[in-house]
């Protein structure tokens, strides 16, 4: 039997990075996967591979900045495999730009996309598990949610948000038996860090060398399952050291 042996998890920026390392992870430990991403390609491509593994998978197109999509999210989660057990609320955006140039509209997008989306994304969830009678739902905050970093004002106070709205719905939901924590990653080597910048980001970091997208999947499946059933309202630091600087 697997750590999410017939539980249905939803994964949001499931189709590449660290959503879906997890979603490999996760499907290796029985779980029935909803893959969430805005690009249709990667994600019907990958909701194939899972599949040819024996998988029960189901690719969802959609943007969690939508309270529609975000409630159809759900609804055809549900139509599909009966409930929702687990969320990772994962997808996210960020870039490094000078905050005296940076323009109001980039902000919002950031922080609707960063803070307001993972809020859209827990409340669905936190709606459906209250009618089964319990869950788990990890939201990626950062390692920049604790520091700051320059030219990343918008990401930087969005992640922190992240990390407070975690600790707050936790409080609110733990005698629900919704379990509600979050990850905060360091530098990974995924495809939204640039080639060039890899060697740098890696020399800052003490174990000197970049975070890989699997160690990310092992702490969100310690926090999804009943691994850590007594721990709530957590945001789970994985940085190589970061920010014990």
């Amino acid at each position: 039997m697997g750590k999410l042996q017939d539980k249905v998890a939803v994964i949001t920026g499931g189709a590449s990075g660290i959503g879906a390392a997890t979603a490999r992870l996760f499907v290796s430990e029985g779980a029935k996967v909803v893959l969430v991403d805005l690009n249709e390609e990667k994600g019907l491509a990958f909701e194939q591979e899972l599949k040819a593994l024996n998988a029960e998978a189901l690719f969802i197109k959609a943007n969690i900045t939508s309270e529609d999509e975000v409630a159809d999210i759900f609804q055809k989660t549900v139509e599909a495999f009966g409930k929702v057990d687990v969320v990772f609320n994962n997808a996210g955006i960020g870039r490094v730009h000078s905050s005296h140039d940076l323009e109001y509209a980039e902000w919002r997008n950031t922080v609707n996309v960063d803070l307001d989306g993972v809020f859209l994304v827990a409340r669905e969830a936190i709606r459906e598990m209250l009618k089964t009678g319990g869950g788990s739902i990890v939201n990626t905050a950062s390692m920049y949610g604790w520091v700051g970093s320059p030219g990343s004002a918008a990401y930087n106070a969005a992640k922190g948000g992240v990390i407070n709205l975690t600790r707050s719905l936790a409080l609110e939901y733990a005698e629900h038996h919704i379990r509600i924590n979050s990850l905060c990653p360091g530098f990974i080597d995924t495809p939204i860090i640039p080639e060039e910048s890899k060697q740098a980001l890696a020399a800052l970091t003490p174990m000197k060398r970049l975070g890989q997208a699997d160690e990310m999947a092992k702490a969100v499946l310690f926090m999804a399952c009943d691994d850590s059933s007594f721990m709530t309202g957590n945001s789970l630091t994985v940085d190589g050291g970061y920010t014990a600087q």
